[in-house]
């Protein structure tokens, strides 16, 4: 009796061991909202196109289907796997707290009880970035804007976003988000490359400050860097490795460059396709015992059919606001990308 006692006992350990494990899925997204502006005019920013007696004609009606737009797709980001909105997502192009209230308190969003972390920065236009997170996943304990100052040939100023740092508890574990929208092309790539390889230099400069005091530090910014993976600002700067086997614990990865090699993009200009949108991530995400907290599982660029321009030129590119300077009620001229974190859990 006692041998078959000890058969089960056996078997029993066995069929633990056999048990898959489980784990807690968190999605961090990144959206460019497309001058997502009030309809009122605000004389100390140039958003008087984005008004109703502006050239956008800039109605009521037409803010409130594009709040409802957002909305609906912040609301469906990485929703295959995780089966529910993001738990944390970056935002740019907001002109300020109240649109992001107007988003957050939308239908599409209201039962995910985001919280918002935002400041207003000196950009002409008036747009910001800023963090959404779900109070019942994320709690912020520190935030700054860090801001990024930049001069003309002529040396006068050009104002620009800042750069918002974001440390908090994602399920009582300490972690960090950036949220980036950096200098555009305008005037061309060559010639608006210094100020992105600036904003670059901060980015590291804010990233070196925390890691003074935590080297192991679980750091992921996020944004429109209106560069590509391959682009001066990500390997000569932040020296962004693409091969996770190759990190050390100084390294940074960026999952995004393999998806740009594949000629995947989230914008689309003369035909080309850019990975403006991404993430890069300290090694401390990567190289973690799988044990200890969260670490990084895969990315994607979120591309559903209602997205895409179904027709004409521009057919498979992301279907705007506007096009041509004429309202076609799209989205935004950017597609969102997000990526998951996994943390191992008891069963």
């Amino acid at each position: 009796m006692r041998f078959f006692q000890s058969i089960f006992f056996f078997l029993t350990l066995l069929s633990f061991a056999q048990e898959p494990d489980t784990y807690q899925i968190r999605t961090i997204a990144f959206y460019n909202l497309e001058n997502l502006f009030d309809t009122k005019n605000d004389s100390l920013v140039y958003d008087d196109d984005r008004t109703p007696d502006g050239k956008d004609q800039w109605t009521p009606l037409r803010y409130t289907h594009k709040i409802e737009h957002m909305a609906k797709v912040l609301s469906e980001i990485g929703s295959k796997e995780n089966k529910t909105a993001p738990d944390i997502i970056g935002v740019c192009e907001v002109e300020n707290l109240g649109v992001l209230e107007d988003l957050v308190n939308h239908e599409f969003l209201s039962a995910f009880n985001y919280g918002i972390v935002h400041f207003d920065s000196p950009d002409e236009r008036g747009i910001d970035v800023a963090l959404l997170y779900k109070k019942d996943a994320f709690v912020p304990v520190n935030f700054n804007s860090h801001r990024l100052l930049l001069f003309k040939l002529d040396g006068k100023r050009d104002y620009t976003r800042d750069q918002l740092i974001v440390e908090g508890l994602l399920d009582n574990e300490q972690i960090y988000f950036m949220v980036n929208h950096w200098p555009s092309r305008s005037g061309g790539e060559a010639r608006s490359r210094p100020f992105r390889v600036e904003a670059s230099k901060l980015n590291k400069r804010i990233i070196d400050s925390v890691r003074r005091f935590n080297t192991h530090a679980k750091i992921i910014s996020m944004g429109d860097f209106n560069d590509d993976p391959i682009d001066p600002s990500f390997k000569k700067v932040l020296k962004v490795e693409k091969n996770s086997k190759k990190l050390d614990s100084t390294s940074l990865y960026g999952p995004m460059e393999k998806l740009y090699r594949k000629g995947r993009g989230s914008l689309a200009y003369r035909d080309k396709w850019n990975l403006f949108d991404q993430f890069y991530m300290t090694s401390s995400l990567i190289n973690n015992n799988p044990n200890k907290g969260y670490r990084y599982w895969k990315t994607g660029i979120f591309t559903p059919a209602y997205l895409l321009d179904p027709k004409g030129r521009y057919k498979g590119y992301p279907l705007r606001t506007y096009a041509g300077g004429s309202y076609i009620g799209g989205y935004s001229d950017h597609f969102p990308v997000y990526l998951h974190l996994i943390k191992k859990v008891n069963p």
